[in-house]
């Protein structure tokens, strides 16, 4: 059976340029931590990724620290920011209720080791709240370590207004942090324009290798390692460079940003066409998530539905979607995203996430839209059973 891949916003497919990184860097030995001529030539290789990752993203080289993704980014970011400002007499730390288990698990972890924490809501349409946000920052003050906010959600697609984080947040000396591990390849990012400190990337979103990403970081930020090592990475992330990963993650980040220009509207007409298709074949359906919206995600509900049920009716059928993040696949529990948009539990059981990538296409779409009435109406009989 040839398969409908829908789940891109979990993992997409790696692109040729980047497989064919990975096979060279694969044939070669040394690491780049070594003197010797084999260790300097695999030292030379992942600088010129950094350098390549860093024109793509608005960056400077040096403000590129290589980790194993957006998870150990979103840690280092969170865990090494806190320490650092706690050091200062800085206790608190400030997130959106809709950000990825790897910040929000991250934060409240920290709650229980005695920071301060307050997770800002978000509307109906999944916006965090600018003016919550402002209230938070002048309510702490100079006791404000850390604010990390989502560039774009990986439930929904949603967009945060960046400038209105960075706006709130610039009137602490908090580290301003973002993670962008879906943004970025799928809308123009530059990290020198966007006043952030920190910025989390991973290359399995874009078309690169599972377990390579990278922390952006501002040369001046304060932030304490949270492993220890050889020091490589700023001292900030020790362990022997992956640099095949790291080639293949430069490729994909490079490859995907050159083609956003054609790309972003290409993806974004798909996810237009899937989402009136799906509002149009299956009455009872309803999308979350609303004002600007990544081109790749659709987050839709069916009224009625077991979300899981239609997910195994529809993986059966040869089409892989998703109830939500991949991090937390297989949790009997509703997503927190949808229930801090408002939604209730049972509301956010019956929603289906579909994700479009550089591979997607019009035979995509049709074969859901041809599947899905069916496989919904089939799981509104399991819910009411």
């Amino acid at each position: 059976m040839t398969r409908t891949y829908l789940d891109h916003a979990a993992s997409t497919p790696m692109r040729p340029v980047a497989i064919e990184a990975v096979a060279v860097e694969l044939s070669r030995t040394g690491n780049p931590s070594s003197l010797h001529g084999s260790g300097r030539a695999a030292r030379k290789r992942v600088e010129e990724c950094r350098e390549q990752i860093a024109a793509a993203v608005g960056a400077h080289p040096t403000e590129v620290v290589f980790t194993s993704g957006g998870t150990e980014s979103d840690n280092l970011a969170v865990l090494g920011g806190f320490a650092a400002a706690r050091r200062r007499g800085r206790d608190v730390v400030v997130c959106a209720a809709t950000e990825h288990h790897a910040v929000l698990d991250t934060v409240h972890r920290l709650g229980t080791a005695g920071a301060t924490v307050e997770v800002v809501g978000v509307d109906a349409e999944g916006r965090p709240d600018p003016e919550a946000l402002a209230a938070l920052v002048d309510r702490y003050a100079d006791r404000l370590g850390v604010v990390s906010v989502m560039a774009a959600n990986n439930e929904t697609g949603v967009c945060t207004d960046l400038d209105a984080v960075v706006a709130a947040g610039r009137r602490s000396p908090a580290l301003l942090h973002s993670d962008a591990v879906q943004l970025v390849g799928q809308r123009p990012f530059s990290f020198a324009d966007s006043g952030l400190d920190a910025v989390s990337l991973t290359g399995h979103k874009l078309g690169g290798p599972v377990g390579t990403g990278a922390l952006l970081l501002r040369r001046d930020a304060a932030v304490d390692p949270i492993q220890f090592g050889g020091g490589q990475e700023r001292e900030l992330r020790s362990g022997t460079l992956d640099v095949a990963g790291i080639a293949g993650f430069a490729a994909a980040v490079d490859a995907a940003v050159a083609a956003l220009a054609t790309e972003q509207p290409r993806r974004a007409a798909l996810r237009d066409r899937l989402v009136a298709g799906v509002l149009a074949a299956v009455p009872g359906s309803r999308l979350n998530g609303g004002g600007e919206r990544l081109p790749g995600i659709a987050n839709l509900e069916f009224a009625g539905a077991d979300a899981d049920a239609v997910l195994m009716l529809l993986d059966r059928a040869g089409i892989d979607c998703s109830t939500g993040s991949a991090c937390s696949a297989g949790l009997a529990q509703p997503s927190h995203v949808l229930l801090a948009m408002g939604r209730d539990p049972r509301q956010a059981r019956s929603a289906l996430r579909f994700s479009l990538g550089h591979p997607s296409t019009e035979a995509d779409v049709a074969a859901l839209l041809a599947a899905l009435p069916e496989a919904v109406e089939r799981g509104r009989l399991a819910s009411a059973a």
